[in-house]
């Protein structure tokens, strides 16, 4: 197991509605980052539940900083 990774019994998974809460847009734009691949997903049933590091972890990829001269 890498250094980075938790057992399954302590991730914590959130909906779809607690990650578009976190990241401050709408269900519609986290369904597309699930099904483009950009944010990795499980699907429960009909819904999907989406590991909380992994959001994290996508905004700090995404993240634009100022670049000083």
């Amino acid at each position: 197991m890498a250094a980075d990774q938790r057992p399954l019994s302590e991730v914590q998974f959130l909906t779809v509605a607690e990650v578009a809460s976190v990241m401050r847009v709408s269900k519609m734009t986290v369904y597309r980052l699930v099904h483009s691949g950009h944010l990795p997903a499980i699907r429960v049933g009909r819904s999907f539940r989406v590991p909380e590091n992994a959001v994290h972890e996508y905004l700090r990829d995404s993240y634009v900083g100022v670049e000083t001269a």
